[in-house]
């Protein structure tokens, strides 16, 4: 069973808050969901790398949080994209990313690339979610195991 913390939000409003491994109570639900369903799988376990690291040009300056002028990033290491799906099983060939109603900038660009990647990697055959709510989530668990059946 999960336990939730009651926390304000800069709001003032309460939200509630998992204690644990799971980063949102989405997160926490998605994984009781799948263990009540028997179904195998791993929390954030699998990395994907989707652009390898590399070199920068040779003339680059950028902005940097902090500093009012461009700073001299010349031939600097590039770091790479990785992507770290919530919920992955080999097994069952499945990812379920939940995402709940805030997602960061930079994740639709980053899902875009992982399907890509997956394609590339014939991993033509696993299904993929991306559930925001509840029942999202128990639509998807059924979709998994209608599948596996």
């Amino acid at each position: 069973m999960f336990m939730f913390k009651r926390k304000k939000n800069a709001k003032g409003k309460s939200k509630a808050k998992p204690q644990g491994q799971y980063k949102s109570s989405l997160e926490a639900y998605c994984a009781q969901a799948l263990q009540a369903s028997s179904v195998n799988f791993e929390y954030e376990k699998h990395k994907y790398v989707l652009q390898s690291s590399f070199k920068g040009p040779a003339c680059y300056y950028k902005s940097v949080p902090k500093k009012g002028d461009l700073v001299d990033s010349s031939n600097k290491t590039i770091l790479q994209i990785i992507y770290t799906p919530d919920f992955v099983s080999y097994e069952h060939k499945f990812i379920i990313e939940t995402k709940g109603y805030v997602m960061s900038d930079d994740f639709p660009l980053r899902w875009k690339m992982f399907l890509k990647h997956c394609l590339e990697n014939d991993m033509y055959d696993w299904k993929f979610f991306i559930p925001k709510n509840k029942s999202q989530v128990d639509e998807a668990i059924k979709i998994i195991s209608d599948a596996i059946k």
